[in-house]
């Protein structure tokens, strides 16, 4: 990637789109290049050094650009490919950081140029705010990053991805198949921004909660302060196995429950001892 001719384009420059930008800025590319329907954020990239230059209108960065990065939601993914697929160079990569794939990996795959490549990825990152005024090459550090590989994938197309990420930080680097990366993501991910809200919404007291909570509550439930858009579009993106997962969790929380009304000690123990050694074997 430390090319004097290779250049990227991402698009949709938030939090994600931006932090991208930072982080493969190190890599030096000859230009990082951001699409975004925000004039604002665009000049704030600019402003910011996060991008060489903006554009609303993608035509120009896409006929030039080797990789192109698709940062914002799995059906403007879609509607973006669909849209603009002319004006993708030869034989470009594109890769993405959506929390779902099984379908929206076959539906894409359906719109590509026989050139194009798509590699699809999914980086296990972000923060609690939106917006690019967030961004930061160190929400990569340590952090989890999956790629979903597909027949038509070039192998030498996986290794740039997965070097890319590696590169910018990236921990540890998992390949599967796209049906097993949405089962996995709804018990990892999505269950657990599930749970934070529904503990969020648990809250009946009357009284000012905050005042009241340590490091457990905060911890809990930091997630809790979701972007409703794109994860209502995650949840039903994944809905069965999602459901699925909560249906585990129900299952665990009665049991729990049970325990402790009947005042059982020795099963509470026992799930508490197995909870325990499970997250503390967890690497």
């Amino acid at each position: 990637m430390e090319d004097t001719d290779f250049k990227i384009t991402i698009i949709g420059l938030g939090l994600i789109g931006g932090s991208y930008a930072l982080a493969l800025k190190e890599l030096k590319p000859s230009k990082i290049y951001g699409v975004d329907i925000s004039e604002e954020s665009l000049r704030l990239g600019e402003a910011m050094e996060v991008i060489d230059k903006g554009y609303t209108d993608p035509k120009e960065p896409l006929m030039e650009s080797d990789l192109v990065i698709m940062c914002v939601y799995p059906k403007l993914v879609k509607e973006f490919i669909k849209d603009n697929m002319d004006y993708f160079k030869m034989n470009a990569v594109i890769t993405d950081v959506t929390g779902i794939k099984s379908q929206f990996v076959e539906e894409v795959n359906g719109l590509l140029r026989e050139d194009i490549d798509f590699v699809f990825a999914h980086p296990m990152a972000g923060r609690e705010f939106s917006g690019l005024k967030y961004a930061s090459k160190e929400i990569f550090k340590g952090a989890n990053f999956i790629i979903t590989p597909t027949d038509r994938n070039k192998e030498q197309n996986i290794k740039l991805i997965e070097n890319m990420a590696i590169k910018m930080g990236f921990k540890n680097i998992e390949k599967v198949k796209p049906e097993i990366h949405d089962k996995i993501i709804g018990f990892t991910s999505q269950l657990p921004h599930v749970i934070a809200v529904s503990l969020v919404n648990s809250d009946n007291s009357g009284l000012d909660t905050g005042k009241f909570t340590g490091d457990s509550y905060r911890d809990l439930t930091r997630i809790a302060r979701i972007n409703t858009k794109l994860w209502s579009e995650l949840f039903l993106g994944n809905k069965e196995n999602l459901i699925n997962e909560i249906n585990e969790f129900q299952q665990n929380i009665a049991e729990l429950k049970n325990a402790i009304e009947n005042e059982d000690i020795e099963t509470l123990n026992k799930i508490l001892s197995r909870a325990s050694k499970k997250r503390e074997e967890m690497s």
